[in-house]
């Protein structure tokens, strides 16, 4: 798709989509966001929609369906076995993923139990470009580590490394030297790199992973719940592809995994998953787990009516045109808060934009979690919803020590379709008031803290009155306005 021009000079994006149903939006005021904080224990995971205004807390389940998703929903066939809604599903599958064997589960982390309860024990290290919160914890809770394995290039805040989500291949040879094979149940490359700004990989990086992987005869595991999304950005930035068609690059991609899983609340905009592949040995290691943990090989926990939807989604994710709106906004809102001097992961990634906490928040130390207590201020100050993808995110080691995260970040997800340019622009100018004010922002401290996953459902209280402190600094700059 060839870049749009305006006369006037200016570069926005432009939505190549109309809206044809729209959902009331709460802008609430700012004495109630407070209250909404306290209740909810400044964990932005935790707070009512009826409080929101924007919600950029994920892309996950929150991508806009199209038109022809809502009514193929209408033909769904709801018969517990041999649904034809699987049928076309699975059509889907093997046409835009180019896998034949497809088991269907509720969502992407379902994928994942499964596949560490199938492969992972005691001892297991798997290796991967970078984690996800979800499949660390499952490789985890089953007795296995990992090993990231990313090129310093990635932890670089500004850069303009096309492809910060490569794997870094001396160090991955290293690992399963030093590990030994039989030790690896599988390598896993994540299509692209949430916790690290959802940078991408490139193709030639993902042939040397599986060059290495035939070298010590070990699985390949391909996350796919951002590929469409990784495809794209290999169709703009990798010179070998610049005149490919997002089909051609998703199944080069697909086709070098010996296991691809997905969420189809990111891949298809629908919601629902699956695993796929074309070895018939891996799918009989996976098979008898989706019954016992997610339901009949035919709809794998995932209504029949979704099913439907995430067929359409699979076919959709090969127009450029629909796969190019949410990294077009991602950029401009990167690009325009980079301008005004606010630190955000470049080059612009996929899934959202990201704000550096570490920087923004420099006074306050990681033992307060930075990330967690911009993402708190952002939406005090604006009912934007962000995501802290930082060491809350991160989960504590065996002993029970604190790990920190390499990146404190605020992630604002920008899902397909979902909003305006004008809502965009209004997060940017909230978010250059917050930075002009930044010193107002004081750290946080857990008062509730699960032993898993604890960014979904910990509590937590600000270690001073800095909330008080930065609403009367709002309402001194912005009188009575929302």
């Amino acid at each position: 798709m060839q870049d749009i021009k305006f006369y006037s000079g200016e570069n926005i994006p432009l939505e190549l989509h109309k809206v044809r149903i729209v959902q009331k939006l709460n802008l609430v005021p700012i004495e109630r966001r407070l209250e909404a904080l306290y209740e909810g224990g400044f964990n932005t995971f935790r707070l009512s929609t009826m409080d929101v205004f924007l919600d950029m807390l994920t892309d996950s389940g929150t991508n806009a369906m199209s038109d022809n998703q809502l009514a193929a929903m209408m033909q769904a066939d709801d018969a517990y076995a041999g649904s034809q809604s699987f049928v076309r599903l699975q059509k889907a599958v093997e046409d835009v993923l180019g896998k034949k064997l497809l088991l269907p589960v509720h969502q992407g982390r379902a994928a994942e139990n499964i596949i560490s309860l199938a492969y992972v024990k005691k001892g297991s290290l798997v290796p991967m470009n970078y984690h996800f919160t979800t499949a660390m914890a499952h490789i985890t809770q089953n007795g296995g580590k990992i090993a990231e394995l990313l090129y310093d290039e990635a932890y670089k805040i500004n850069s303009d490394h096309p492809f910060k989500g490569n794997m870094n291949i001396e160090k991955l040879e290293e690992v399963i030297k030093h590990h030994g094979a039989n030790n690896i149940p599988f390598i896993r490359m994540e299509a692209s790199t949430n916790l690290i700004g959802g940078q991408p990989f490139s193709v030639q990086n993902l042939r040397d992973v599986r060059a290495m992987a035939d070298k010590y005869g070990i699985r390949l595991v391909l996350d796919a719940s951002l590929l469409g999304e990784n495809a794209y950005m290999v169709l703009k930035r990798e010179a070998e592809f610049k005149d490919s068609t997002m089909g051609e690059i998703l199944k080069i991609m697909t086709g070098m995994a010996d296991l691809v899983y997905f969420s189809a609340r990111k891949l298809s905009s629908s919601r629902g998953g699956g695993m796929c592949t074309d070895n018939m040995t891996i799918y009989k290691e996976l098979e008898a787990l989706v019954p016992l943990y997610e339901g009949f090989l035919t709809y794998g926990g995932i209504s029949i009516r979704e099913i439907e939807a995430m067929a359409v989604g699979l076919y959709e994710t090969l127009d450029e045109s629909m796969i190019c709106q949410s990294p077009s906004f991602i950029k401009y809102l990167v690009e325009a808060l980079d301008a005004k001097g606010i630190p955000v992961i470049k080059p612009a990634g996929v899934l959202g934009a990201h704000v550096d906490a570490m920087q923004v928040c420099a006074h306050i130390p990681q033992t307060e979690y930075p990330a967690g207590a911009l993402a708190a201020a952002l939406f005090l100050i604006s009912g934007v919803r962000g995501m802290e993808r930082g060491s809350i995110s991160n989960q504590r080691d065996e002993y029970g020590n604190e790990t920190y995260a390499d990146m404190e970040l605020l992630r604002l997800a920008v899902p397909r379709r979902v909003f305006t340019l004008s809502q965009i622009k209004y997060v940017e100018d909230r978010l250059n008031w917050l930075y002009d004010n930044r010193l107002l922002i004081g750290g946080l401290r857990f008062v509730y803290e699960p032993p898993v996953l604890r960014f979904f459902m910990g509590g937590l209280e600000p270690t001073t009155d800095w909330p008080q402190k930065l609403m009367a600094k709002f309402k001194e700059d912005f009188g009575e306005s929302l």
